[in-house]
């Protein structure tokens, strides 16, 4: 009499679904695309801003050289006279290195209306047709341009982190530059407010 052996069936393995496959690809290839053009967006937003804010201290720069000359001639303190005056060159300075910043990026130099330069700048105008000639008119003066001084520096260190981010060492150079007179004046203001004017405006 014959012993029939059992045999125990082995579960047959589940065949991989294609839909599986093709769902777990397009995930994986759906974040390494979305990863890099995410990189690459946020570069040009940057970019974008840096060149934008460009635009805006070039006018300011432009309405600054307008402006300073008639603060110089209101103010009636010789050193401030001299530091308005050395200050008209640096400014002058300080467009063209703007200009080499926009040729360095391959752009046209460009001005956007810069409204807190324009608000600094009516501010100072008020302050010489509120006040007589002297030393309370003179401290009006120095204040109006030490904001003016504050807003640039501000400003000109945005621009060179921007610029070392961004890579761009020819306008990283400039934009220091230019930071470096800022501070420069600053001081210079502060000075001759604090040993000639400020004790004679009382």
């Amino acid at each position: 009499m014959e012993t029939k052996t059992a045999t125990k069936k082995t579960p047959a393995k589940k065949p991989t679904s294609a839909k599986t496959n093709v769902k777990s690809n397009a995930k994986t290839s759906t974040k390494a695309a979305t990863k890099t053009p995410a990189k690459k967006n946020a570069a040009k937003e940057l970019k974008d801003l840096f060149e934008d804010s460009l635009k805006d201290i070039y006018w300011a720069e432009k309405a600054l050289l307008k402006a300073l000359p008639t603060m110089m001639k209101n103010a009636t303190h010789e050193k401030l006279k001299t530091a308005i005056e050395n200050h008209i060159t640096e400014t002058e300075g300080h467009v063209e290195r703007l200009e080499e910043c926009f040729k360095a990026l391959g752009k046209k130099a460009q001005a956007k209306k810069c409204d807190a330069m324009q608000g600094l700048l009516d501010e100072g105008k008020s302050i010489i047709e509120e006040t007589e000639p002297g030393a309370v008119r003179d401290a009006g003066i120095i204040a109006a341009a030490q904001k003016v001084e504050h807003y640039e520096i501000a400003t000109y260190g945005t621009l060179a982190a921007f610029a070392k981010v961004l890579e761009e060492k020819d306008c990283l150079q400039h934009l220091l530059s230019t930071l470096e007179e800022e501070k420069k004046c600053d001081e210079l203001l502060t000075k001759v407010a604090d040993t000639n004017l400020n004790s004679k405006a009382l």
